[in-house]
Parts: structure tokens; sequence; C-alpha cells
């Protein structure tokens, strides 16, 4: 498949491997795409993984609803679950990175029965997250998420000269300049930015619907070279997940995890999917 629908939006995907493959859906964070995957996807597909990766809400042209309130984690989590039944599958592994890993943490929390396991990258369970914003450094990590809440002045800021802000911001943690012009050209699409800042706008609005504890095998990487998110959040994580649930370190790896550090992605990801 190429695409799916819900509610009006169309979502583009990126499909491969086997076609009677266990699947797996790959979500992307900000402010990447489905290609983010793309030195992940094909070593899953090697070892006989179907992989399906969506450019997700906000990043497909035809999937950029206007409203905070439509970029929830309900609805992102809702969307993983419209790209299942497009492709007929009643159950996936999900992998997600960043606040695709938000939208993992969603979908394992309200939509158990359509996920067999759950590999998140980076991000910790929202709820310890929140309690690691009044308890250690996390609230001065995430000092740019207030930033984005502002109207108009973070698109302003990033995109100014060619993207200068938003390609100083990717470099610095180490991704490759061809994943750099990729995510920035994106972003130059029309309405790109403020559809992909909505996921943070949106947050007041998720905070009403929290999500709640994951009763599905979970595997959690963190890097220890992540400048957004710490180790106080990552070690609270487990007591949100009553199912089988590990913990695994990557040293000196930044924030970009998929791009950075794919063999290794690959290789935890499909020892994860095998053991179920």
């Amino acid at each position: 498949m190429d695409s799916f629908c819900r509610d009006g939006l169309t979502f583009d995907v990126l499909d491969a491997g086997p076609a009677d493959g266990e699947p797996v859906v790959l979500l992307h964070g900000f402010p990447q795409d489905a290609t983010a995957w793309d030195e992940v996807a094909p070593a899953l597909n090697r070892h006989g993984l179907r992989t399906l990766a969506p450019h997700q809400r906000g990043y497909s042209p035809m999937a950029r609803p206007r409203g905070r309130s439509r970029y929830t984690i309900r609805e992102t989590a809702q969307d993983v679950v419209a790209l299942l039944d497009a492709a007929g599958l009643q159950r996936a592994h999900v992998v997600g990175h960043d606040w695709g890993g938000i939208a993992a943490w969603g979908l394992g929390a309200w939509h158990p029965d359509r996920v067999r396991t759950l590999t998140v990258l980076s991000v910790p369970h929202p709820a310890a997250m929140t309690r690691a914003m009044v308890t250690s450094d996390q609230a001065l990590r995430s000092y740019y998420v207030g930033l984005f809440q502002l109207p108009l002045l973070p698109e302003r800021l990033l995109l100014a000269r060619g993207g200068a802000a938003l390609r100083r911001l990717l470099r610095s943690g180490g991704l490759p300049h061809d994943a750099v012009d990729r995510y920035v050209a994106r972003m130059h699409e029309p309405g790109a930015l403020a559809a992909a800042l909505g996921w943070y706008r949106a947050l007041p609005w998720s905070g009403r619907d929290p999500v709640g504890t994951v009763r599905v095998p979970t595997l959690h990487v963190w890097s220890t070279g992540d400048a957004f998110l710490g180790r106080a959040a990552t070690e609270g994580t487990g007591r949100f997940v009553e199912a089988p649930y590990r913990l695994e370190v990557l040293d000196d790896v930044t924030h970009w995890i998929p791009e950075l550090a794919p063999d290794r992605v690959a290789t935890l990801v499909t020892a994860h999917v095998r053991a179920a």
C-alpha cells in the first residue's frame, strides 16, 4: 500500500518487505518524516519483516488539518489504527521515535489488542515525563516546548534564511547532511511546519486525556547523548508498563537514534519481535 485515508485526510506510506511478513509499523518524530527509517527498514525486511512507515499527520501533504485539537495523542494513535485497518491487519509490532514514540505509547495504552509488541525510541512514557518535569532537569531540557506554543514566531525563527536555525538544530545532533536537507525541505512545504508544530501545541488538549498503563511487551531504547530527554523520565517509565518491559541504553548516541544507530535499532527490534 502507498497511502491510507482517515476522516478526509490522506496519509502517504512507505510499505516494504515481504507482504506476508510480520508487520512492523514505524512512526517518525519531529521534524522528520518516514524516510527517518530508510536504513532501519531494509534491515528489518532482510529478516523477513514487512515495514509500514507512514508520513504522519502534519507531514503528509494531504493530512495537514487546521487546529491544535487535531494533533492530540489520541488522534495520532487513532491514525495508526486506521493504517492497520486499511492494510487489513488485526495487529502489528509498533516502533516509534520522538513524537512517533508518544503516539506509540498511546496506542499501547488505548489499543493493546492492535499491538503485538511496542518499541519506543528516546521518549519516556508521558506520565513519567510529567513526573520528571518537577523532579529533575527535564523542564530545562524541554524549554523549547514552551516556545513552540507561541503562534507564528517559531515558524519564522526556524525557517528564516532558508531554515538556517532548523538546520543548525539538526546538524548539532549529528544528523547526516542528506537527512537534514530532506527534513528542512519538507518543512518548507505550504503549512508543513505549522502542522508539525501542532503536535506540541496540542499538549493542553492531550493532557485532558492522559495516556494510561501500557499492557503489551515493551522495549524502551534511550541514548546517553540525548540533549532533550534525560535519564530520570527514562528510568521512571517501567512503572507505567504492566507487561514484560526492558530498557536498552545506547552510549554516545544523540537523540536521532533511527538515523545514527540504524543497525542497532534493527537488531533490537528484530529480537523483540521474535521474542513475541
